[in-house]
Parts: C-alpha cells; sequence; structure tokens
C-alpha cells in the first residue's frame, strides 16, 4: 500500500530553518516610541532573540537586567539583541522608566519589542494559548537569518545569560563542540 505524503512547511519556528520575519514596534527611541524593530535590521549579524511572559513581573527583570549587563559581551561577538513580550510599547517604556526597586527595569542597553498581537509569539511557537503570554523562549539567529539555536522553558524559569554566551560562542567556533565545551577549548573537529 502507498501512502501520498506531501511536505508541508512546518508552521512554527524550528532550529535550522530561516527565522520568521518581524517587524514591531520597539523601545529603540524611547521618547516616541516610533521606531520598530525587525528581523532584517539584523541581517549580516548575529541576533539573540528572547521574550518573556510579562512586563511587570518578577522573572522578568532579572534576565533582562542580566542580557543587558552582559551586553557589550555580545557585542563583541558580532551579536545583537532584542527582548520581546506581549506588552504594548507603552508598557515597556513605564517598566523601563519605572526603578528597579520598585520592580521596574531601568535603562537597559538593547530595545524591547512590542509584539501585541501575538503574531510573533506564535510564529515562533512559543504563545501560551490559554493565558496569551508567551513563554520564555531564545532565539539564536545566524547573519544568514537561520535560527540555530532555541530554548524554551516555562514560565516560572529564568534563563541563563552565560549559557546563552556560550553557546554563541560554540556556535562561531564552526567545529563539534563536546558537552561543556567553553571558549578556548579544543572542538571535536
Amino acid at each position: 500500500m502507498s501512502i501520498n505524503v506531501q511536505t508541508v512547511p512546518y508552521p512554527f519556528a524550528k532550529v535550522g530553518q530561516p527565522a520568521p520575519a518581524f517587524k514591531l514596534p520597539s523601545t529603540k527611541n524611547l521618547d516616541t516610541l516610533e521606531e520598530t524593530v525587525s528581523l532584517d535590521d539584523y541581517r549580516g549579524q548575529w541576533l539573540v532573540l528572547f521574550f518573556w511572559p510579562y512586563d511587570f513581573t518578577f522573572v522578568c527583570p532579572t534576565e533582562i537586567r542580566g542580557f543587558s549587563d552582559s551586553y557589550e559581551q555580545f557585542k563583541e561577538l558580532g551579536c545583537e539583541i532584542v527582548g520581546a513580550s506581549v506588552d504594548s510599547v507603552y508598557t515597556h517604556r513605564a517598566w523601563i522608566q519605572t526603578p528597579v526597586e520598585q520592580n521596574g527595569i531601568g535603562d537597559i542597553k538593547f530595545p524591547i519589542a512590542s509584539d501585541f498581537t501575538k503574531e510573533t509569539a506564535h510564529q515562533y511557537g512559543i504563545l501560551d494559548d490559554a493565558s496569551g503570554a508567551a513563554h520564555r523562549g531564545l532565539f539564536i539567529i545566524d547573519p544568514e537569518g537561520v535560527i540555530r539555536y532555541q530554548v524554551v522553558t516555562d514560565m516560572n524559569v529564568g534563563r541563563s545569560v552565560d549559557e546563552t554566551l556560550r553557546i554563541l560562542q560554540a556556535l562561531q567556533s564552526g567545529g563539534l563542540c563536546p558537552v561543556d565545551w567553553k571558549p578556548g577549548q579544543r572542538t571535536l573537529g
């Protein structure tokens, strides 16, 4: 018996495939909130795109400040960072302008995008349909726009900035990196 199987494009972001395009309002210009960020803005360089559930929550600020504190390390590796949630760009601005002591995030070194329509979170396969929030999804996209790494965690578990840097360096090494590989160590090929 022969079964005819048609190839259907994968409906969500997938490692080894082109990253879904996006163009979102952002905090790039905190005064006007009129500048967008898009995948095309980052062609030719590495990009870490990470999502969190909601602004003004508890785990999210630790991650955002952690990535901001390490921003120069990413820049030295030819990598930009964009953060995103399903909150409005106005909520993002309020969160940035709220002091850290009052659960704000203060000044950060990369733009935060607003996926208010939730289309991008859906395309990246991280939208929680029940709550309408994005899971904690992190994607490393190469200079050609291909997803090379993704990790998605539940909403209550923060990600490691150090591990993200290690994975970025492993991807950039071009070699086969064994368990616990660190920059400067020999690759397998």
